[in-house]
């Protein structure tokens, strides 16, 4: 039988960052959520001792077990949401270049994401756009070829980019053959400086405050042939394959969400379980009509599900991050189970927590209210609810159901 311990080096990786989390972050978290501002000086503490950098996240991937990621998410996002998005937030367009990028343009472009500890930077990954969020079939942002120069044009506009616009990397998905729908899309890499790439809108959010989250437009961005991720030959194949109706892999956009849906579940189960232990510390310390309210059965009762309920997310994600790093198939829909279980958790668990403190969890003197905003955005992006219901549903019946 498989044991569910810990090995000793994750036990040490987790006390680690929990370690930066509890030392760092938190103490920063309130005044950056107030300030919706990227917390650089943060970032460049993480850099220091190397949690933010391509190698440490390398490592992390190249772990067999496939846990590395979930725990050094959970404990980041049990420090603060929107500082942990902060730093977390390049995974994403590592993730797009990971997934479709040639070593070539691995070694190139990734380490560009993250700078240096002297002078972080960022990467953003952009696929959603105002009227193709979870359809991804109805993307409108063109790539048109030049064979004579081997260049592209991009043409478009991007919606919700964490990090946008701010970024030293940008990752941008495109169409290539609108005929062939979310088939016939490729990603680029944007590099910094390009003309034609802007941002002109910064989105106020409810919740994870200290990413930054932007509109971005692409107006004429001319990119040489070496930033299509892949490069033309394997994107020719894949289109080809296309046209001739067998069967794909489906888009990058969709790999890369696929990579990452257990790493978004973690930082859901981090910021639930932060909310559960500041509710149960503090139905312990509170008394009520002469008792702490931890001995009132409803409180009790409602601690005892939160528990369960985190734990319960907490194996969903482990399994799928098992499973994906071992090239085990999602045949159940698992990756998305993972994350609709954790973001269903989150958002349940955070409200819950308010509720025990009472009118005290709905003031900003206490983080619950905060973790609650932070929570919600874990039922919407990287595939809503309804969208992962959606893929475990076509998963488990064999059926394209809509």
């Amino acid at each position: 039988m498989t044991s569910f311990e810990l090995s000793e080096e994750h036990r040490e990786l987790q006390e680690w960052v929990h370690g930066f989390a509890a030392d760092v972050v938190r103490p920063a978290a309130a005044e950056w959520d107030e300030r919706e501002e990227t917390p650089w000086p943060i970032l460049q503490e993480a850099a220091k001792i190397e949690l933010y950098n391509f190698e440490t996240l390398a490592s992390f991937w190249g772990d067999e077990t496939g846990l590395s990621v979930p725990l050094v998410n959970e404990e980041l996002f049990w420090g603060d949401g929107g500082i942990g998005m902060a730093i977390f937030g390049t995974t994403l367009a590592v993730a797009g270049i990971f997934a479709s990028g040639t070593p070539e343009q691995m070694v190139e472009f990734i380490p560009q994401c993250y700078g240096d500890a002297s002078e972080p930077q960022v990467g953003a990954f952009c696929s959603s756009e105002p009227e193709a969020g979870s359809d991804v079939s109805a993307m409108r942002t063109r790539a048109v070829h030049d064979e004579a120069t081997d260049e592209w044009t991009l043409t478009g506009q991007k919606a919700w980019a964490t990090n946008g616009g701010i970024a030293n990397i940008h990752v941008v998905q495109a169409v290539v053959d609108p005929a062939l729908g979310s088939k016939g899309q490729a990603a680029f890499v944007v590099p910094p400086n390009t003309p034609g790439l802007e941002s002109t809108r910064k989105i106020r959010k409810m919740g994870l405050r200290a990413s930054h989250t932007a509109d971005v437009f692409l107006d004429d961005v001319k990119l040489p042939g070496s930033c299509l991720l892949g490069g033309k030959e394997k994107l020719d194949e894949r289109l080809a394959r296309a046209r001739s109706g067998e069967r794909s892999k489906g888009s990058a956009a969709m790999q890369t969400f696929e990579l990452s849906r257990p790493t978004v579940g973690a930082q859901a189960i981090g910021i639930a379980r932060a909310a559960y232990e500041y509710a149960l510390e503090y139905a312990e310390d509170r008394v009520a009509f002469g008792r702490p309210i931890i001995e009132n059965q409803s409180i009790s009762f409602t601690l005892a599900d939160m528990r369960t309920e985190i734990d319960a997310a907490r194996l969903l994600v482990h399994r799928a991050a098992w499973m994906g790093r071992n090239n085990v198939p999602f045949t159940a829909g698992e990756g998305s189970m993972s994350k609709l279980k954790a973001g269903r958790v989150a958002v349940w668990a955070t409200e819950r927590a308010i509720q025990i403190l009472g009118g005290a969890g709905y003031s900003r003197e206490h983080p619950v209210e905060r973790m609650h905003r932070d929570s919600k955005i874990y039922d919407i992006f990287e595939g809503t609810e309804q969208i992962q219901q959606l893929v475990i549903a076509r998963a488990i019946s064999g059926k394209h159901l809509s």
